[in-house]
């Protein structure tokens, strides 16, 4: 049977940890788990993640609706991008919105980590695409999200941050913040000269090693660049 209080300690931890590496700061961010009765734990608006506890977790339903929430809190803008999440993918139970600055100094550039350079990344997350732009706290954030769910479980919101989904909050967490130190090492390895990707040999067989490590949930494949006219294809693992 499921500990909520083992899952609230989780996300209040993963929400200090987001603060302390630099990925939000004042209000910024959101995270949310699904529990198995299908309702949702999630973090409120207008709080700092530093300041984060169990108390001021907010439980809603699969619409949104608030079912439990102490006086005076209420759910972030930005759940309608996590029920989308849970909507169309019933094996993510969280999801994680933050601000990481190499992740989203990417968004910021409107330029997708359409890369593959470093062995970890490859194998766990692949490319990470660039979600189109939406208005926080709308509709046009969930809608710009769900054609890229179905293939990814780590994506770039259109100058706005990064979004990670899991099987469990820390799964999420996990993945976040392979893509901030994978986007770091990338601009790193730019301003030394280049980013040189793995070659698609290699690459298929760091993703072949995916059921191995048991890593779960989606892998969007890997693309592959042919020199005769120069266009980026993408090949399915």
């Amino acid at each position: 049977m499921q500990d909520i209080n083992e899952v609230k300690a989780q996300i209040c931890d993963v929400c200090h940890k987001m603060w302390q590496l630099g990925w939000v700061a004042a209000n910024d961010g959101n995270v949310s788990v699904k529990l198995e009765d299908g309702n949702i734990l999630a973090t409120p608006t207008g709080i700092s993640k530093s300041f984060i506890t169990p108390e001021k977790l907010i439980l809603i339903d699969s619409e949104g609706n608030v079912l439990e929430a102490a006086e005076g809190y209420r759910p972030s803008s930005e759940i309608k991008m996590h029920l989308k999440c849970y909507e169309k993918r019933p094996d993510v139970f969280s999801v994680i919105h933050a601000h990481p600055p190499g992740a989203t100094g990417f968004a910021v550039a409107h330029k997708a980590m359409d890369m593959y350079n470093m062995i970890e990344d490859v194998a766990v997350i692949g490319s990470v695409p660039l979600t189109p732009y939406g208005t926080p706290s709308t509709v046009e954030v969930p809608n710009a999200i769900e054609p890229y769910l179905e293939e990814h479980d780590v994506m770039l919101l259109e100058n706005h941050g990064a979004l990670a989904v899991g099987s469990d909050v820390i799964t999420a967490f996990y993945r976040m913040e392979s893509l901030e130190l994978w986007a770091k090492i990338t601009i790193n390895a730019v301003i030394l000269g280049g980013s040189h990707d793995i070659s698609p040999e290699n690459i298929q067989k760091l993703i072949d090693l995916r059921g191995y490590y048991r890593v779960t949930g989606r892998h969007p494949g890997y693309k592959v660049y042919n020199p005769e006219d120069e266009i980026l294809h993408k090949k399915e693992d």
